[in-house]
């Protein structure tokens, strides 16, 4: 998308981004709180102050529309080549592919921080993240069965990885 741009998050952007993962938060599984977070809860997950890893505003024009980002897969050294990603669209913007460009986005940095492998770990029933990793070649590596509970119901998790080149 030619008018779809994404840039480091910044501290007057934690509202926005608070605003959409809390919605997630109220209305789906695709995150497992179970209730709405705070602005403090929130900013330490987002601004984890390493260079590595960033949270990114999505924005289509002079809309935000989202927020994605790498973060740290474990904290062992052993794992410093690998990150997990994350991925949050406005309902309204689903289907649009802003997802498969934003996941080439944070490919991309993924590799120009000496990243090889991204873990993708999915909600069973989040069914829209499933097909868009699996689009973007990431395949089933994981298959955690009823790990989370949420709205009263135990619910799977499923890990997508994708190998990056050198």
């Amino acid at each position: 998308m030619d008018d779809l741009s994404l840039q480091p998050a910044a501290e007057n952007d934690l509202a926005a981004m608070l605003e959409l993962y809390n919605f997630y938060i109220i209305n789906t599984t695709a995150t497992f709180d179970h209730g709405q977070i705070t602005p403090e809860e929130f900013r330490q997950r987002i601004f984890i102050g390493h260079e590595k890893y960033k949270t990114y505003i999505i924005r289509l024009g002079n809309d935000t529309v989202g927020f994605c980002f790498l973060t740290q897969y474990r904290k062992k050294a052993a794992y410093d080549r690998t990150a997990e990603i994350g991925l949050y669209l406005k309902p309204d913007f689903t289907g649009k592919n802003i997802g498969d460009d934003t996941v080439i986005f944070l490919e991309k940095v993924a590799i120009s921080k000496g990243i090889r492998v991204i873990i993708a770990s999915i909600s069973g029933e989040n069914t829209a993240s499933i097909k868009l990793f699996q689009k973007m070649g990431y395949e089933r590596c994981a298959h955690y069965r009823q790990v989370g509970e949420k709205f009263g119901r135990f619910i799977d998790v499923i890990d997508y990885e994708k190998i990056l080149p050198d």
